[in-house]
């Protein structure tokens, strides 16, 4: 079992005596990621900055290697514990080495003079997180996004056991996002460091995290893998989503299905309807999908976006019931959108529909799209 670096009991956190988040229980164990998600001003920050003690609890306790951290120093925190916050520290003339080094100044003494190992470490953590080329750059003149990169090459710096963020990759385009998580993952696997961190990018919660939190209505709502908790339409009352979905099988947002009868039926399957029914929706065209099994990649971005499914059980191929289904509605709306290069295997029977549409003309071109919007 991996080792409980930090734990949590009972814990409320807010701001003098108000309470913004009670029964906090977190468990931060060596090599995996916990990570809080939940919607704005739940509470997520607050439990963070209780947890490095820039907050008392308000009510029970917090664990660090077996001590309760009121009982600690912040020197001995600092020598566990690396922090990386959405504010960013103001700093006159320093580079970009400079706010590396100090990441080893909980371990230098009073005067503050790095020895050749912590130079070496400096260099390395540097070298790591793909920084080395800003080293000499004030901290000040670069962006956003390399600030972020910095500071997360101070915490490692550090050397660990802990290692708090708070939305660690708001500044930073996608690929910086997918390398800053994957160095990440590699270094908490590698290391065994414990990390604790808030996130916005349900997707990435979903994808790298270990375990996840879920901070809303002044509570922790729910906590598990998150094969438990992206699940069903959890993620949709989570956060009170009104307009559109979180698909959890893709790791991304919906949005709502265009109102009114379908004006046309489109032939999709394995992922070749997806497109047009997300093209279909911008225009404010509400469209049927079908006939397709559960099982399609289609199924779940048409679920979200189409006025009418027409579906079959999962893993069956498509039956007579469901083309006649599909050809009263081809009927009513008059036109045929087709996505499918060929039609194999359990979309097979889907020819009936296009043979259908193309002998009474009700093939529609892409092209001609606008004249479906107006």
């Amino acid at each position: 079992m991996n080792d409980i670096i930090l734990k949590t009991e009972d814990l409320s956190v807010g701001y003098g005596q108000t309470v913004i988040v009670k029964d906090v229980d977190i468990e931060a164990r060596a090599g995996q990621i916990q990570t809080l998600i939940g919607p704005n001003g739940a509470g997520k920050s607050t439990i963070l900055k209780t947890l490095i003690r820039q907050l008392p609890p308000l009510a029970g306790s917090v664990v660090l290697l077996g001590r309760d951290v009121r009982t600690l120093t912040e020197n001995q925190i600092a020598q566990s514990v690396s922090v990386v916050l959405t504010s960013r520290p103001r700093v006159e003339l320093m580079t970009c080495r400079d706010i590396v080094s100090s990441g080893r100044y909980p371990f230098t003494g009073r005067m503050g003079i790095l020895s050749a190992k912590d130079k070496e470490i400096v260099e390395e953590s540097m070298e790591l997180v793909r920084v080395t080329g800003l080293a000499e750059k004030d901290y000040n003149a670069i962006s956003d996004g390399q600030r972020q990169r910095v500071m997360l090459a101070r915490a490692i710096c550090q050397q660990p056991r802990l290692l708090i963020m708070d939305e660690p990759t708001s500044y930073l385009d996608i690929k910086h996002k997918l390398d800053f998580l994957f160095l990440l993952q590699t270094l908490v696997k590698q290391r065994q460091i414990a990390v604790i961190l808030s996130l916005h990018e349900l997707e990435f919660a979903q994808r790298f995290s270990d375990r996840v939190y879920c901070v809303t209505g002044g509570t922790i709502d729910r906590a598990g893998p998150p094969e438990d908790i992206f699940s069903g339409d959890y993620i949709d009352r989570l956060y009170g989503v009104e307009h559109g979905s979180y698909n959890v099988l893709f790791g991304g947002i919906e949005t709502g299905a265009a109102l009114g009868e379908p004006k046309v039926l489109v032939l999709g399957g394995g992922g070749s309807g997806i497109p047009m029914y997300r093209r279909l929706t911008r225009m404010g065209i509400p469209f049927a999908a079908g006939p397709m099994a559960r099982s399609d990649m289609d199924f779940a971005v048409a679920k979200a976006l189409a006025s009418t499914v027409i579906a079959t059980r999962p893993f069956e191929a498509i039956g007579e019931d469901a083309v006649n289904k599909a050809l009263e509605v081809l009927e009513g709306c008059g036109r045929l959108l087709c996505c499918c290069e060929d039609f194999t295997g359990q979309n097979e029977a889907n020819k009936r529909l296009l043979a259908h549409a193309k002998e009474r003309g009700m093939l529609l071109d892409p092209e001609d799209l606008e004249q479906l919007a107006k």
